[in-house]
């Protein structure tokens, strides 16, 4: 299955997006992601939620092949749609969450982690949006929340990657972990201390900071997908869509 849920601690759990080979995520399975950080959040077992990815890497956005497939713009609509879905459940998740990232987090993995609590990571693991790249435009909401805004538009506009350990310098990464094994363990102690509070008022306090937050990030980043059509009606994003896809069919080391 594409998304599971698990509950290894007392009061935690455990989100986990398995999409091989690189977690570039089909309509379908950001609606399920969505729908299961929803769930367990809503779980009154549950305090705290992880969110993980397996395989090679945490996320990297949307996949572009079931885009470039479509006959019409009804895959281009459901992945904004289903972003949006995902981003928001992260984000007005009940209970905190946290985003635990190895590999690659790359587009909507931006909009993952930047729509969470906190971040832990393993110190290589490499965070940007690619965006223009692909013809698209999308999460500079999330990473806003991030970073800095002198430093978010560079690296939006060069599509430039950071590691965990410079997001950790400036503040946007609770805690580095030494290596992937080690990478839940860190997650789930970071969890497991928010999750040691009470759950009412937990859900109070999480409620609360999303109302005080300065950025309304649901209309903020439905503005941001607007550019994103235009750039399809204007005919620009299929040409860097398939430029993408033929770079990746010469290299599948990419993501």
């Amino acid at each position: 299955m594409s998304v599971s849920t698990s509950t290894p601690r007392d009061g935690v759990a455990v989100v986990t997006v398995d999409q091989p080979p690189v977690n570039a995520l089909p309509v379908r399975t950001w609606y399920a992601l969505a729908d299961a950080v929803t769930a367990a959040g809503r779980d009154p077992a549950h305090r705290t939620v992880v969110l993980t990815g397996a395989g090679r890497g945490f996320n990297a956005g949307v996949d572009v092949k079931e885009l470039q497939n479509a006959a019409d713009h009804s895959a281009l609509i459901g992945a904004n749609r289903g972003c949006a879905a995902a981003f928001c459940a992260v984000y007005e998740c009940e209970v905190p969450v946290v985003a635990a990232v190895h590999g690659h987090c790359l587009g909507g993995g931006i909009g993952l982690v930047g729509s969470a609590d906190a971040i832990v990571a393993t110190r290589d693991a490499t965070f940007g949006l690619p965006e223009l790249d692909m013809g698209a435009l999308g999460a500079a909401t999330h990473l806003s929340r991030m970073l800095p805004p002198h430093l978010v538009r560079p690296l939006y506009y060069t599509g430039r990657t950071l590691t965990a350990a410079e997001l950790h310098h400036h503040g946007a990464v609770w805690a580095l972990a030494e290596s992937r094994s080690a990478l839940l363990e860190t997650a789930l102690e970071l969890a497991a201390r928010i999750a040691a509070k009470d759950g009412y008022l937990l859900r109070l306090a999480k409620e609360a900071l999303n109302g005080i937050d300065q950025a309304d990030v649901r209309r903020r980043y439905r503005y941001e997908q607007g550019f994103t059509f235009e750039a399809n009606l204007a005919g620009v994003s299929d040409r860097h869509r398939d430029a993408f896809l033929d770079r990746r069919a010469g290299d599948g080391s990419r993501p």
